[in-house]
């Protein structure tokens, strides 16, 4: 065979390959900055990608407040292309500070209209309220003798001291909405007069809103403070623990999504908010939650009360973002020296 004819096939077809691989390899890759649960993600990303195949999502994932920080340092110079999963809270903060873009996603009406930043293009869209719950290692309890708990200040007693662990609000959206919680509901002064006596009875606070469930359920610490789906899930792993809700009331905060203002992947980002408002994503987030965006979705969860909304505090969210640093600030000074290393 003539050694021109044999390489003059290949070569059209090396060319025809290298034409068609562009028209493959053409997905827009999406920045989603985001502090969901690392055991959510994977689903929320497989349903997205069942209509929106051509959109590769690429997850920056930590603590509220971590991400929250890590969004506000790069304003300048945004990184991100959508912000999801995150606080409420930390949404109003970006919103104050311009740095997302309003749109109305396209099943908006559907959702419950205080679950957004309002109006008819909202920064902001909220998917699912995650609000306080108590880890209560019944087992460490009854060994070590420890009292039942029913309220916030049950907390106080001196049989707790060293016994209770919870979250770093500076890291973590759960700690966040615990300490604005207590602000809001026993005033500025009894806030932090609760504040400091539940700190001598800390012996950790941790940069994770799951952790300190994960140690109450792991029998390391009888009491951590978490959030209900956590707390729920650990239950339903047969961790020795019940699942509190004390009778003031509880902190909560909602998990949101937002386009980034200026993302060049605009259109791919408006094809993520779209989704996350769909009643496809809202039966998705009703599996962990017990409350969504959508009204009507959400069925109780095991280990949750039926009137788990009736029991959420008057919330903020403006509040909370004009406060934020303030409050943090506060904090830091006072009970900084038992927060875990950063890793």
């Amino acid at each position: 065979m003539n050694v021109k004819s044999f390489v003059r096939p290949l070569l059209a077809v090396a060319v025809a390959a290298a034409v068609a691989l562009p028209a493959f390899a053409q997905k827009t890759v999406l920045n989603v900055y985001t502090a969901l649960e690392t055991d959510q993600i994977k689903a929320y990303q497989e349903a997205f990608n069942k209509s929106n195949p051509d959109i590769e999502i690429k997850w920056t994932r930590d603590s509220t407040g971590i991400i929250t920080a890590k969004f506000l340092a790069e304003k300048a110079k945004p990184v991100a292309d959508v912000v999801m999963g995150v606080a409420a809270s930390s949404m109003a903060v970006f919103e104050r500070e311009g740095l997302l873009q309003p749109y109305a996603p396209a099943n908006l009406k559907a959702i419950n209209p205080r679950f957004t930043s309002g109006g008819a293009n909202p920064s902001w869209v909220g998917m699912n309220v995650f609000g306080a719950a108590i880890c209560y290692n019944v087992a460490e309890a009854m060994k070590q003798g420890l009292p039942k708990i029913e309220s916030w200040k049950d907390l106080l007693r001196p049989e707790f001291k060293g016994k209770v662990v919870m979250p770093n609000p500076a890291s973590s959206g759960t700690g966040f909405l615990d300490v604005t919680a207590w602000l809001q509901m026993f005033g500025e002064k009894g806030g932090w007069e609760y504040m400091d006596g539940l700190h001598q009875n800390i012996a950790v606070y941790t940069h994770s809103g799951s952790k300190p469930c994960v140690m109450a359920g792991a029998g390391e610490f009888p009491v951590g403070i978490s959030f209900e789906y956590r707390a729920n899930v650990i239950r339903e792993k047969g961790a020795p623990i019940d699942v509190l809700f004390p009778k003031e009331g509880l902190g909560w905060d909602l998990e949101s999504t937002g386009i980034v203002k200026g993302t060049p992947k605009l259109d791919a980002a408006k094809k993520l908010a779209d989704w996350a408002s769909t009643r496809e994503a809202n039966e998705l987030y009703a599996k962990n939650f017990a409350i969504t965006a959508i009204p009507g979705i959400a069925t109780r969860l095991k280990h949750v009360p039926i009137d788990y909304e009736k029991r959420l505090v008057k919330n903020d969210f403006q509040w909370m973002a004009q406060n934020r640093d303030t409050v943090l600030a506060e904090w830091q000074k006072r009970y900084a020296s038992k927060s875990e290393p950063r890793r």
